[in-house]
């Protein structure tokens, strides 16, 4: 990038609650037209750094520091809500972590997005700011953009709910974009077309970009520099290619670490979990995760210097295995699973089918009817796991809501041995795993109720021993299971309603993106989770997952699926290997891979 005055300046930025500081001095640019990423685990300060910037932060949470941007005068630390009104949506648009939240639920789509067109004058009258709608929902690839922008956002499948808060947030051409984990909830597909838009309008116009995600080949492939955050601070940061390249610090060659899904071997997830903000050890906030550590670590913040306030390490020169990470045990293909000889499946469809009334072309016309799942079979036995794959609006989400009992189908049935009106609400042997973790969890109950909520004396001594057992588990502190769904982040909320599934021990269990808001080092610990628990309990496991690196690690079935209807399945190194559909094909050819550049221009790829 040609150096410049930058577009944003963060100084020594702090956020405190009443009991700790959250964010610890964090200080960065970013300059017109760059790209800068974030990366770290959950609860590493990577949101709220982002929200405080912006003057976005909950009530009970203060800013402090210095935040500017070209161009205006005010510091946006402390700044009024009417000033910042000015800049939101305007200069700066923000793209959140979880559509549905972030979207309004009692209003159109296209409303949503001319809001802020309307509101910041930027179109001369409301019907060119409809027709801007929609051409930015085709720009997104949303099917049928003029259907879209006249849909409530439940009517929308969780990537295209996404694809309409990013269309908000570019609605006005912001100079600034935020993106906070823009692609959580999307296809490979999609995902590749969503970050090709966003580098797209950073080259064409010129708009920096502040990118948070936990996926590092996505921050490897869209961003010029990367900030590592761990504990509220920033332990590295630099371009792309030295760091990933050459990481300094233990903790990023440990995020490098638990990136790599290479079947045949565990998940070397980092040992531990992260302590909460004031648990944190006085001097490098990764010391009591290190195998490196020593006394000094501990006791002494590693002030080397660098820039934007970045710190390297006391061991970063240290050669052999990457620190503070479970290395592998040895490569061994997977078991390829069998189907019982005189087994019964665990749960079956037969010419499952799902449509909705579509709407009215003409006042008095007939409702066209619309095909969202089309005469799909599947059986799932005890110890199977099958992997469901396709881009937004496939159906793989109908799919499992039927599976549930959760939806009826409009054709074809949903079987269990024993029970042949199908699995049914509430049935204690089968468990779900919800996409959107804010909406599954009750705002009104601690996590401690929330993941002993299926359990039959939820207030028994062995009940809450098995919730606490569960929160170790999924990577969460005892002191979690005091605290309310909103008091954490959208990783943490996930690991919160998987471990509310596995209370039981389901005989089924259905996961809809279990692990799409989860940082890599908890993916792993997660991944390896239900892959223990589904083979030692011989649990039957039907997964979604956009992420088709998640699915050949952990599934031994794969089922592709294409407007609803089945295109494709068979074995999962079978299908990797040898595709035999285009949409396979083009599927697979879309899963992004770790790109360091080697800064001559020349680059080095990894499969995730």
């Amino acid at each position: 990038m040609n150096a410049g005055p930058p577009l944003l300046e963060v100084t020594d930025l702090t956020v405190d609650s009443q009991a700790t500081r959250l964010v610890r001095g964090v200080g960065f640019t970013v300059g017109r037209g760059e790209r800068v990423g974030i990366i770290g685990e959950s609860g590493s300060g990577k949101s709220l750094t982002a929200l405080a910037a912006l003057g976005l932060l909950d009530d009970g949470l203060r800013a402090g520091g210095s935040v500017r941007l070209a161009g205006e005068d005010l510091d946006l630390v402390g700044a009024s809500d009417r000033a910042l009104s000015a800049i939101r949506g305007k200069r700066v648009g923000m793209v959140f972590q979880e559509p549905m939240s972030a979207l309004n639920p009692v209003y159109r789509l296209g409303t949503q997005i001319t809001e802020g067109i309307r509101l910041h004058g930027t179109r001369p009258t409301r019907r060119a700011g409809h027709e801007a709608a929609v051409e930015l929902l085709e720009r997104l690839k949303l099917p049928d953009p003029h259907r879209a922008a006249r849909a409530y956002p439940h009517q929308l499948s969780g990537g295209q709910r996404q694809r309409g808060v990013l269309a908000i947030a570019l609605a006005n051409d912001p100079d600034l974009l935020i993106c906070d984990e823009p692609t959580t909830a999307l296809d490979v597909t999609v995902q590749k077309e969503i970050t090709d838009l966003i580098v797209g309008d950073s080259e064409q116009r010129g708009t920096a970009v502040l990118f948070i995600s936990h996926d590092l080949a996505l921050v490897s492939s869209v961003c010029h520099r990367v900030l590592v955050m761990y504990g509220g601070r920033i332990v590295e940061s630099g371009p792309v290619h030295r760091v990933l390249s050459a990481p300094r610090h233990p903790y990023t060659r440990a995020l490098l670490a638990t990136s790599d899904l290479t079947p045949g071997t565990r998940p070397r997830a980092i040992p531990g979990i992260v302590p909460a903000p004031g648990d944190l050890p006085a001097g490098c906030g990764f010391s009591n995760r290190c195998a490196l550590a020593d006394d000094k670590c501990a006791e002494l913040p590693p002030l080397l210097g660098g820039p934007e306030g970045a710190v390297a390490c006391w061991h970063h020169e240290v050669p052999g295995a990457l620190p503070g990470v479970r290395q592998p045990s040895a490569q061994q293909a997977q078991a390829p699973w069998e189907r019982p000889a005189d087994g019964q499946p665990l749960l079956s469809a037969r010419g499952l089918t799902r449509r909705y009334p579509g709407r009215r072309v003409r006042r008095l016309g007939r409702r066209p009817t619309v095909s969202v799942l089309d005469s799909i079979d599947l059986d799932l036995y005890a110890g199977q796991r099958v992997g469901v794959v396709g881009e937004s609006g496939a159906g793989k989400s109908t799919l499992l809501r039927l599976l549930a009992g959760l939806d009826r189908p409009s054709g074809g049935r949903v079987l269990r041995p024993g029970r042949p009106d199908g699995p049914g609400r509430g049935s204690g042997g089968l468990q779900m795993v919800f996409q959107d973790p804010m909406g599954s969890l009750d705002p009104r109950q601690r996590v401690r109720d929330i993941v002993a909520e299926p359990l039959p004396h939820r207030g028994s001594p062995a009940a809450r021993e098995r919730v606490l057992e569960l929160l170790a588990a999924v990577g969460l502190p005892e002191e979690a299971a005091g605290r309310y769904p909103h008091q954490f982040s959208g990783g943490q909320r996930q690991r919160i309603a998987i471990a509310r599934a596995l209370a039981p021990e389901p005989a089924v269990l259905l996961a809809d993106e279990p692990v799409s808001a989860l940082d890599v080092s908890v993916r792993a610990q997660v991944l390896d989770l239900l892959r223990t628990a589904t083979a030692e309990r011989d649990t039957a496991l039907c997964v979604i997952s956009h992420d088709l690196g998640v699915i050949r690690y952990l599934c031994d079935t794969v089922l592709v699926l294409r407007d609803g209807k089945a295109v494709e399945t068979g074995p999962v190194e079978s299908v990797w290997r040898a595709p035999k559909h285009p949409y396979t094909q083009q599927l697979l050819v879309a899963v992004p891979q770790l790109v360091i550049p080697d800064g001559g221009g020349s680059e080095a790829r990894r499969a995730p």
